[in-house]
């Protein structure tokens, strides 16, 4: 039988990822009040992807994963980014 390895994270770690997650929430409520025209939902959207990332790398352990689990859910996101913008382009030229 192989011995499976099991990651316990600490409390020191969840903190600190709940404190990275709260600051980038109020980055992005910040960044209302800032006038950057069409450039606000772009960069909510980055903050936004952001976080995303970071709950998948420690909610999910991706981070303590076979690499192989990081690598397909990098492929399903590069897929969705793709259809969107081949949607995005489609609708642009009609």
């Amino acid at each position: 039988m192989s011995k499976e390895n099991n990651h316990i994270s600490s409390y020191k770690d969840h903190l600190l990822v709940l404190a990275l997650l709260i600051t980038l929430t109020v980055i992005t409520v910040a960044i209302t009040s800032i006038e950057l025209n069409a450039f606000n939902t772009a960069a909510a959207m980055l903050i936004a992807s952001c976080k995303a990332a970071i709950v998948l790398l420690y909610f999910m352990h991706l981070r303590f994963d076979q690499k192989i689990f990081l690598i397909m859910a990098f492929l399903v996101i590069a897929l969705l980014v793709v259809v969107i913008g081949i949607t995005f382009i489609d609708y642009l030229y009609r």
